[in-house]
């Protein structure tokens, strides 16, 4: 059987609501935003470092996005190391057929503007990472778009379908949600191997632990309602995003979905099919995935301190940490089961070392939490408008050079 058959044959719905790709088609959805685009402009940001203006999953992207013109703008959302990444990205720009403005976020005229919001009782100066630019391009985005998504530049496997399926759900009259969330089977099909092991082995044990621990959780059974709570590829109405807090850490794709939960109704929120995906794969030791699970730790202890009103101590957070071990290795044998029966290339010995890397999390990350527990994250745009009701505009005018 086709894999990407086998996946979609699961037509359940849960919390929220799922669509399927049983026959979603390109040209009958774009010729509907097509027709839509001037009535609710929609767009796309991109968060970029130097490092991935050159690689050639970009240069894909670029490609595949040309052929959406139903999209009113496109913003790289740009992390520099100095003025020739500028540069470099600017000169990606302009091979866009779609309009396409490069956000500078970390450039100095930007920094003065965000020191001028400090001056007036609001700091975000001390905050950095993937989260505090996608955070400033929402925030110009929504001066001009409807609705926009957002995702990773390193997507192997992208397609023109990618940012259709992920806007399609909000633009539509019919439909009229306000968030979508991407999902997707982290199958690797040329090397039969699985991926997306922060989720597999980290967020959906820790959600069933936390389940079991608070008795029954709505906020914990919205989570688990997602397919890949994890997932980078989504899209909102507008004026949502100026009513959420973000994470300026790795945590930003659970963070947003906390605010998601606190800001809209579950029948405005969905998840939609992006098909098998594959992007750069990382080591789990690797700086950048113990710091996204470390991240994404924090931000949901502090979400069901918000919601559940849990009291988070050192007794609370070794408990947590044995149930976790105990269940993210029987997690370890049912994928095992999975993959001797379908010939995936499946390293035991890797899953487990895995998780002894990931249960150090529950430790540093509780630790960085009781030290800190809203120390990262960002200011909704309606609070940081009502401090410097022309922010946005200012950033635009010294972020983007025309």
């Amino acid at each position: 059987m086709d894999i990407t058959l086998a996946i979609r044959m699961n037509i359940d719905q849960k919390k929220i609501a799922t669509i399927h790709d049983f026959y979603l088609d390109f040209n009958t959805m774009s010729d509907q935003l097509r027709s839509l685009k001037e009535k609710f402009p929609s767009g796309l940001i991109i968060p970029i470092l130097g490092n991935d203006i050159e690689s050639t999953s970009l240069k894909k992207i670029v490609n595949e996005i040309n052929l959406c013109d139903y999209l009113s703008k496109v913003f790289l959302a740009l992390q520099s190391t100095g003025p020739n990444d500028y540069e470099e990205a600017k000169r990606l720009s302009r091979s866009f057929k779609v309009p396409c403005e490069v956000v500078w976020c970390n450039k100095p005229q930007v920094l003065a503007v965000l020191d001028e919001l400090k001056r007036k009782g609001l700091d975000v100066t001390e905050l950095s990472g993937k989260g505090k630019d996608v955070w400033i391009a929402m925030g110009i985005a929504s001066l001009d778009l409807f609705a926009f998504a957002v995702h990773d530049a390193d997507i192997v496997s992208y397609t023109k379908m990618l940012p259709t399926k992920l806007l399609y759900p909000i633009i539509e009259p019919k439909l009229d949600f306000f968030f979508s969330k991407g999902y997707y089977a982290r199958i690797d099909e040329t090397r039969k191997k699985l991926f997306g092991r922060i989720h597999r082995l980290f967020i959906n044990p820790l959600l069933e632990v936390l389940q079991e621990k608070l008795r029954y959780s709505k906020f914990l059974l919205y989570l688990q309602s997602f397919s890949y709570p994890l997932a980078g590829e989504m899209a909102l109405y507008s004026d949502l995003a100026t009513h959420l807090r973000v994470p300026s850490d790795w945590g930003l794709e659970l963070g947003l979905l906390s605010e998601i939960y606190r800001n809209a109704s579950l029948g405005r929120i969905c998840q939609i099919d992006l098909g098998l995906y594959d992007h750069r794969h990382k080591q789990i030791y690797a700086n950048e995935l113990m710091t996204t699970a470390e991240d994404s730790f924090v931000t949901l202890l502090r979400t069901l301190t918000e919601t559940e009103n849990i009291d988070v101590s050192e007794s609370f957070l070794t408990s947590l940490y044995v149930s976790y071990r105990r269940l993210a290795q029987d997690k370890i044998r049912q994928y095992h089961a999975d993959a001797t029966c379908n010939n995936l290339d499946f390293d035991r010995h890797e899953e487990e070392a895995s998780v002894d890397a990931l249960s150090s999390v529950i430790t540093s990350g509780g630790k960085k939490y009781l030290h800190n527990p809203v120390k990262a994250q960002l200011p909704d745009w309606l609070r940081t408008m009502a401090a410097m009701p022309e922010i946005r505009e200012r950033l635009r005018d010294q972020a983007i050079e025309s």
